[in-house]
């Protein structure tokens, strides 16, 4: 007798096979990385299709070789956990020490790190205040005071305006996520490097910080103020990118946006 599972044999039988493949995916899992967060061994038990889907998106998101060097990468990981106070992901300042990073380096990025928290003092400015200070460009004085908490050059810009990137976009500040943006294009930054460092929030933020840091992206990319390459440019010009369209009262039946 076989169950929905594939699995042969009395229900004896099925719960040891059970309880031996769970054995068996967290052993492996610690092997190969030295630990396990208990989260993986509750999908391992229960839900072992979404374990199967989410350990190849870490891997994606945390393991393989992106566009990012290493050292540049868990500079951004740093940045992004504190940003969101997430102490857990210890295994990311391992790697930072072990790609050559140093107490100085991390206190540059924690400062590029507060700035990009404090993002939402600038905001304002425009936001409310703008009609009371016409002399005031909340978007340079933002740029600048980045500009000069990095004066001593330990950490390569760069890195700097990736973590920035990454921050504001955990951070949901999409205002400056913008003027972030658009200074990027103006360093010439690779815009799959910015991708990347802004797609590392989905571990720890989720998915919709995400999605409204691409929408604000694909704004900026439609203002015809930046300068995309090929595939961001397509990305721009391809049909509606939005949410469910709900049409009428909420009895209505939705329509899909056009593609």
């Amino acid at each position: 007798m076989t169950d929905g599972a594939g699995v042969s044999g009395t229900g004896d039988d099925r719960d040891a096979a059970e309880a031996a493949r769970v054995r068996e995916s967290l052993l492996s899992l610690r092997d190969s990385r030295g630990y396990v967060l208990p989260h993986r061994g509750l999908m391992a038990a229960a839900l072992p299709e979404l374990h199967a889907a989410y350990g190849a998106m870490y891997r994606a998101l945390t393991v393989q070789q992106g566009q990012m060097p290493p050292l540049e990468r868990e500079c951004v990981w740093l940045a992004i956990l504190v940003s969101c106070d997430e102490p857990v992901g210890t295994h990311h300042l391992a790697l930072f020490r072990q790609h050559g990073g140093d107490d100085q380096m991390a206190a540059a990025l924690f400062r590029q790190t507060a700035w990009a928290i404090g993002a939402e003092a600038h905001a304002f400015l425009p936001r409310s205040w703008g009609p009371h200070f016409p002399g005031l460009d909340a978007a340079a004085l933002f740029r600048d005071g980045a500009a000069a908490l990095a004066t001593d050059g330990v950490l390569p810009d760069t890195t700097a305006r990736l973590l920035r990137l990454a921050v504001l976009a955990a951070r949901g500040n999409l205002w400056a996520l913008g003027v972030e943006l658009e200074a990027a294009y103006a360093a010439g930054l690779d815009e799959r490097r910015m991708a990347e460092a802004v797609s590392l929030i989905i571990w720890p933020r989720g998915v919709n910080p995400f999605v409204r840091a691409a929408d604000t992206w694909l704004a900026l990319l439609r203002s015809g103020r930046v300068r995309p390459g090929a595939a961001f440019a397509a990305w721009a010009e391809a049909g509606e990118q939005g949410p469910l369209v709900l049409e009428g009262g909420g009895d209505a039946a939705p329509r899909a946006p056009a593609e």
